[in-house]
């Protein structure tokens, strides 16, 4: 073809396929038409103010760090295994909106950290957003009545003693396992024949048909350090002025790790005794004379009861 009938065929496309203007675009995941002149002339506007919680909002979760575990008795003398996660001074440093990034989400920055120790991306999304720097930060999706404006400090009391949260985090690395710890094999017995392989995992399939290892047998390998969720774990006690909460039972992760909490998926807590879209502290409010919250566990005896 010609370099005339090329310039031909693209003058008769230009007239023919109508071309996309600037003045009106759909944004992804929205089904509203903006405009540019739009969103400057009315902009989103964020407060940090108390909202009504309906049974479709979700509000966002927060990080903390794995102080450890230990065990505490309760009114009625019934031992509770206790894991003590440690708030350390959480804030809001970025807001994202279907406007502009397709999505409602917060992220949410943990613990301080020297800017030395951060990359030159990382100082430079902090300054654009004002926040402190953060050591850790997690992007949690929210709907939109529970956004909040950058630097809103979200502590312990977010959370409420009694309900149920989902804590995610990193399990302990134990390296290269074989079967019997990592897939809870029996192993092969202990004598009549059987030399040099009482812990191997046996045969690992057939001979000439099909002549190779299925995909997905369990086999010796690294264990460990994989992203977990614990559902439902219930939260015993929390202490607003050291920024720190009690739940019952273990969550993912070595002592020092970080854990991601948030409101549990299956047993949805009562929206009546949550704050939303987080707790804001009154101006008069003393943090060191605040004494810790537990869980109201009834005036019936348990151990009573059975009888």
């Amino acid at each position: 073809m010609s370099a005339a009938s090329r310039g031909l065929i693209s003058r008769l496309k230009s007239v023919l396929i109508p071309q996309r203007t600037s003045t009106q675009f759909i944004r992804p995941f929205s089904s509203e038409i903006l405009t540019p002149e739009y969103e400057v002339l009315h902009p989103r506007i964020i407060e940090a103010k108390p909202g009504v919680m309906t049974k479709q909002s979700k509000r966002t979760g927060a990080i903390a760090i794995k102080c450890g575990m230990t065990a505490l008795w309760d009114k009625w003398g019934a031992r509770v295994p206790i894991s003590i996660l440690w708030f350390d001074d959480n804030i809001v440093s970025q807001v994202k909106t279907v406007e502009k990034e397709g999505i409602f989400s917060l992220q949410v920055g943990c613990s301080h950290k020297k800017e030395k120790h951060l990359t030159k991306p990382e100082v430079g999304h902090f300054r654009a957003q004002g926040v402190p720097m953060k050591r850790k930060l997690k992007e949690f999706p929210v709907t939109e009545d529970a956004l909040l404006p950058v630097g809103t400090s979200i502590n312990v009391r977010h959370f409420v003693p009694g309900q149920y949260v989902d804590v995610t985090g990193i399990t302990k690395g134990k390296g290269f396992q074989g079967v019997m710890k990592r897939h809870h094999f029996p192993g092969l017995p202990a004598s009549h024949g059987v030399s040099k392989a009482h812990r191997s995992g046996g045969s690992t399939g057939q001979r000439d048909a099909p002549g190779k290892v299925f995909k997905g047998r369990k086999m010796a390998g690294r264990m460990g350090g994989k992203q977990r969720t614990v559902k439902n774990v219930w939260v015993y006690k929390i202490d607003p002025r050291r920024n720190l909460m009690w739940v019952r039972g273990q969550v993912p992760g070595a002592e020092g790790n970080f854990v991601f909490v948030k409101d549990a998926f299956y047993e949805k807590p009562d929206i009546s005794t949550l704050p939303f879209p987080t707790y804001f502290s009154p101006e008069d409010e003393d943090e060191e004379s605040l004494e810790p919250l537990t869980v109201d566990l009834g005036e019936l005896d348990p151990f009573m009861a059975a009888d």
